[in-house]
């Protein structure tokens, strides 16, 4: 067991989803006691590593489709989502015209008094 954790920057996964790095400098102190050192990371249950999502690129595309975003990490951080052209439309789709937006406002009828300086235009050499 002691040989295993010695292992130097051996990648564990423990308890919810964190991640554990460990060395011989992370493992022991200086007065010789066991040290651990470990990082949480909000990786989704279901993530991909760049090198899973590029050999199986068309399975994520699939999954994309099927059951929504999907994460693909890098040195077990997220990295990217892959999302369908579906969703990515519907959460980019634009929401009404900027008139309408204006016409909404609540500061529409609040009697704000907004007054606008009547400076001329400054000069500039052409």
């Amino acid at each position: 067991m002691v040989k295993e954790a010695l292992r130097p920057w051996r990648k564990v996964t423990i308890g919810q989803r964190a991640t554990l790095r460990e060395s011989r400098d992370d493992l022991y102190g200086h007065d010789g006691h066991f040290l651990m050192e470990a990082r949480m990371t909000a990786v989704p249950k279901e993530a991909w590593t760049v090198a899973s999502a590029k050999a199986r690129f068309s399975e994520l595309i699939d999954k994309a489709k099927s059951e929504g975003p999907q994460t693909v990490t890098r040195n077990g951080k997220p990295a990217a989502v892959l999302v369908s052209v579906e969703e990515w439309e519907k959460k980019t789709a634009r929401q009404g015209t900027l008139t309408e937006f204006f016409q909404n406002s609540p500061l529409r009828d609040s009697g704000i008094d907004l007054v606008r300086l009547n400076h001329p235009p400054r000069k500039i050499d052409l």
